[in-house]
């Protein structure tokens, strides 16, 4: 029997092929800082292929119960070790690198996408309008903004016109439009205020929910970042105002339940079937309503991939997980290595470890401003707040690695730690503005403070390193 010959110039092209996957694989490491397994994953658009290995934070037992609370040794530590850098005239040499005054980091202008895109606003602008107009290089609004405050009213009072899912995404969600060219983003209420995650469900498992979406922009304002979506709070009827607006596929979904209640579903990837209708109690249902950001061509936005996401796997972690000096990587990496973006992933993951968001696989930029001298976005917070009793510490490993914050951040975080009026106070005061007000179930509001101590010595062990 004749051997059948192989064309030698077949195994030239794989070959090449295969050098030319290497080459590729390598530069994709490059830029990522993902490690060259992660980089030939990422050619073929597949899961990060970290092979399940211990972590850096070990997981702890999920406490649930408040007297299971861990409270930190320190709750009554007014951290004068930090307090003396902060109030000092300037942080001292050696500190300079962890405790970041970033004012230099900011041009002196602060233009809107209003000037930069030649939108005129006049008196018969609608408050959406001023809003996006308004919105800056540096912030999302200005403090104590009169026309975000008018908005939210308008959102949370307006006659709904037309209402449609939005497409893609695991969860549902709205489209809603008002008269004069008003439109809101709208999540449904998918559990009670006192409804813990479940703790036998993965991160990308948990449901959304709504208030989670209000109280983190409020926490957001309280923080001083303004870089949240103005999000409001509104109970509607379903048979009276969304029913008779709905459109033709939204339409065809509402039935009622066998409890009488009016319910209806979507055409989400995970829970938008009639084993998860979103009901109302019998007619009325509690959403979020978000403030729609600008549309114009010009003003879109920029997606980017996290450096510290998780890998959406039930078996796979992701190189933050397992190396503690993954932050040496990401330090080298456009845009990771000037300008404030690493700045900004600090208190980003911040405002995450407090409202305990695991969720944060990717970040959204404004194209119109200088991409590396802009705000992060802070969108998307429907998986918070769903376990007041324990501190999700791996949430934080950005801090830890980095060693970084904001001055000003800290100084936030120690006068709300030392002040009359402890953070939880500051948000619930903030959240009665609301027209669902109580927000928040009162053990998230104490999980604050907690957590406020645990940021503290995370800083503080960071500076006992350089000593």
């Amino acid at each position: 029997m004749a051997i059948k010959q192989y064309p030698i110039e077949k195994s030239v092209r794989y070959f090449w092929i295969s050098i030319g996957v290497f080459t590729l694989a390598v530069i994709f490491d490059i830029i990522s800082g993902l490690g060259v397994v992660n980089a030939i994953a990422r050619l073929f658009d597949s899961k990060p292929t970290i092979i399940l290995t211990e972590p850096l934070v070990k997981p702890k037992k999920i406490i649930t119960k408040k007297e299971d609370v861990i409270i930190p040794s320190t709750m009554n530590d007014p951290y004068k070790d930090l307090q003396a850098i902060v109030d000092g005239k300037e942080i001292p040499e050696k500190y300079k690198d962890i405790i970041i005054d970033s004012h230099h980091l900011n041009v002196d202008s602060n233009p809107s996408i209003g000037e930069l895109l030649n939108i005129t606003v006049d008196k018969y602008s609608t408050y959406l309008e001023l809003f996006q107009a308004g919105i800056t290089q540096h912030e999302m609004y200005p403090e104590d903004d009169w026309v975000v405050q008018k908005l939210l009213h308008k959102l949370a009072t307006k006659t709904i016109k037309h209402a449609y899912e939005k497409e893609g995404g695991t969860q549902f969600k709205m489209i809603v439009k008002y008269s004069d060219g008003y439109r809101a983003m709208f999540k449904p209420m998918r559990n009670t205020r006192t409804q813990q995650k479940n703790i036998n469900h993965f991160y990308f498992n948990d449901y959304e929910r709504h208030n989670g979406e209000i109280a983190a922009y409020h926490l957001d304002k309280i923080l001083k970042f303004r870089r949240a979506v103005p999000i409001v709070g509104r109970s509607i009827n379903l048979t009276s105002e969304l029913f008779p607006v709905a459109d033709d596929e939204l339409f065809h979904t509402f039935y009622i339940s066998p409890a009488g209640k009016v319910c209806f579903t979507g055409r989400c990837d995970t829970y938008c079937d009639s084993f998860h209708g979103i009901c109302g109690n019998p007619h009325m249902l509690e959403g979020s309503f978000a403030a729609y950001l600008p549309r114009d061509k010009r003003a879109y936005r920029k997606v980017w991939r996290s450096p510290w996401r998780r890998s959406y796997d039930k078996r796979r972690l992701n190189p933050w997980e397992v190396d503690d000096n993954y932050c040496q990587i990401v330090r080298k990496i456009p845009p990771y290595d000037s300008g404030r973006r690493m700045l900004d992933m600090m208190d980003m993951a911040i405002l995450d470890f407090f409202i305990g968001n695991e969720d944060r696989h990717h970040y959204e930029t404004f194209k119109t401003f200088n991409e590396n001298d802009t705000f992060i976005i802070h969108l998307d917070h429907g998986r918070s707040f769903g376990l007041p009793f324990h501190d999700n510490l791996p949430i934080l490993s950005p801090v830890k690695q980095c060693c970084m914050i904001r001055k000003s951040t800290l100084k936030t975080l120690l006068d709300f730690h030392n002040g009359e009026k402890k953070l939880s106070a500051a948000l619930n005061d903030s959240m009665k503005s609301d027209p669902l007000s109580p927000v928040l179930w009162e053990p998230h509001l104490e999980a604050l403070d907690r957590r406020n101590v645990i940021i503290l010595e995370t800083i503080r062990n960071c500076i006992k390193k350089v000593d």
